[in-house]
């Protein structure tokens, strides 16, 4: 099983590289890959959600290192 991503930056680039996103999942992802600010926990939640949905690891707790 792959390591969890412990930057929710990472989490969102590795989303950016599926070809199934929709335009509205690949807009939010492209937000986060450059963000400095910290994420909502609405934001976390559907990352982590995203991430599932499409068989990557999973965003530790957190996701705020990196």
């Amino acid at each position: 099983m792959a390591e969890p991503f412990t930057d929710f930056r990472a989490a969102a680039r590795a989303l950016l590289t599926v070809d199934v996103l929709s335009e509205k999942e690949g807009q939010f992802c492209g937000g986060l890959a450059f963000r400095s600010a910290s994420l909502s926990e609405k934001q976390a939640n559907w990352l982590r959600i995203l991430l599932a949905r499409h068989a990557l690891p999973a965003l530790t707790a957190g996701g705020e290192d990196g």
